[in-house]
């Protein structure tokens, strides 16, 4: 006698996204993360970044930091949909915007920025968040071009694959289009000499040229670092409306504060966009002293939920925090608006109100 027995498809821990809980658990976690971030982006789109702050934008970041450091979050289809769809609508608002006065930041990925005068528009550290370590949660490559084609440059701070991708940058080298970044990064790669590699002077401004030479920029290339080793550009970038945008990558050595103290009596800057966990942001903002501080590198996926710096060490951290450097008891008094994935701001200098 031949026994037949039916084959069944059964679901091993290896297929779960949480291998620690069961099949019913998991989808109940993407239940709850879909209604959460359905809540978060609606408070999210009915309160804008402004200063003064809405108190409800707050209570929308510091739930998305809830749902963000569950361990498997970036796993999660509602999470990837979330990323993906707030990045396309960015984009869209990136190809259609005409700037006619001031300028407008959007905060991409990570320390991801594009910033957008009358006359040109300026990526920092675009990344499509494949350093996340999950494809799936990942722009696509039509999506990024449809970004790169909208952009005269990109700066890169550091080689570190969530603020540097190669593609990228070749791609903007493939339009004719600068990319500035340190010497350090891709040196051993065909790409290094396509690369424009600007003297890392404090305070020093030198002349780039963008759209094919139609258009030129003022660049101060700081020579920063992450700890004492990794080369870290801070740029701070002036445009020909007189604008000035500073981003800082991973700026974090007590060290350059030698020149950061110092920032602020050389230069007026418009808007600084420091990683928000860079050693002593108070002092920062104190030295730099800009009108503005939006930060970045909240809720980077591919870190550990401990260094997946959230929303409410930024809130924090203004206040005074001794966590990468500070006190407790010294904060800073500079508006800051913390934005996410897709967000933007539009800057002028007259309607920035402080209280």
């Amino acid at each position: 006698m031949v026994i037949c027995t039916a084959q069944t498809n059964q679901i091993t821990s290896s297929d779960l996204i949480d291998p620690a809980l069961n099949e019913i658990q998991n989808e109940f976690l993407n239940n709850q993360a879909e209604a959460l971030l359905n809540q978060a982006n609606k408070v999210l789109s009915n309160y804008p970044p402004g200063w003064p702050e809405p108190e409800a934008r707050q209570s929308a970041l510091l739930l998305l930091d809830g749902v963000l450091h569950d361990v498997y979050a970036h796993s999660r289809p509602p999470v990837q949909d979330f990323f993906k769809t707030r990045i396309s609508n960015a984009i869209d608002e990136i190809d259609q915007a005409g700037i006619i006065h001031g300028a407008r930041i959007w905060k991409l990925y990570n320390h991801g920025f594009v910033v957008r005068t009358n006359s040109v528009t300026i990526g920092f550290d675009l990344v499509s968040g494949i350093s996340s370590g999950i494809e799936e949660f990942s722009i696509s490559d039509e999506e990024m071009s449809r970004l790169i084609n909208q952009c005269d440059v990109l700066f890169v701070s550091h080689y570190h694959s969530d603020h540097a991708e190669e593609r990228i940058a070749q791609s903007f080298i493939d339009q004719k289009k600068p990319v500035v970044a340190p010497a350090s990064i891709w040196r051993n790669k065909s790409i290094f000499a396509h690369i424009t590699h600007m003297e890392r002077v404090p305070h020093s401004e030198q002349e780039l040229e963008i759209q094919n030479g139609q258009q030129k920029l003022k660049v101060v290339v700081y020579p920063g670092h992450q700890g004492s080793d990794i080369e870290n550009n801070v740029y701070l970038v002036l445009t020909p409306e007189g604008f000035s945008f500073s981003q800082m990558g991973d700026q974090s050595n007590n060290d350059d504060f030698e020149w950061i103290d110092e920032v602020g009596e050389n230069h007026v800057v418009d808007v600084l966009m420091p990683n928000c966990w860079t050693s002593d942001i108070a002092r920062v903002a104190s030295g730099i002293n800009p009108a503005l501080i939006i930060t970045g590198h909240e809720n980077e996926m591919g870190h550990t939920i401990d260094h997946r710096e959230p929303y409410w060490l930024t809130y924090q951290r203004r206040e005074g925090s001794d966590r990468f450097g500070g006190s407790k008891h010294v904060g800073y008094d500079t508006p800051m608006i913390p934005m996410t994935w897709g967000e933007s701001y539009h800057y002028e200098r007259k309607n920035l109100i402080i209280d």
